[in-house]
């Protein structure tokens, strides 16, 4: 138990390191849906695939170079809690790359009639 407890402390020292980050993501994606909305009638449906496309790349690529940016590498990864953090970071890149390109797909593809 202490473990997890430890991982979310990690986590949320690092959140608050990274607050300026999060906040830009977040104006981001208040940009992305505004300009969804404002051209009108935006393609969610039809967005959608390519967004999740999208986002299980990242994902993936998350996952996989994670470990070498912290000097680390998946052999040596050898605990279930290491394990947990590394999927849950990589998709939580994934979510951040669905939230921002739904809604561009979203407007590259909307309805016209």
């Amino acid at each position: 138990m202490y473990d997890i407890w430890l991982a979310l402390n990690i986590l949320f020292e690092l959140f608050l390191g990274y607050l300026p980050l999060v906040a830009a993501i977040v104006v981001a994606w208040l940009v992305l849906m505004a300009i969804a909305f404002g051209r009108g009638r935006p393609g969610w449906r039809r967005g959608l695939g390519p967004a999740l496309m999208l986002a299980l790349l990242v994902a993936i690529a998350a996952f996989l170079a994670i470990p070498s940016l912290t000097k680390s590498s998946l052999s040596e990864m050898g605990y279930w809690v290491d394990w947990a953090n590394l999927i849950a970071i990589a998709l939580g890149f994934g979510g951040v790359a669905l939230a921002l390109a739904w809604p561009l797909f979203a407007t590259l593809r909307r309805r016209f009639r």
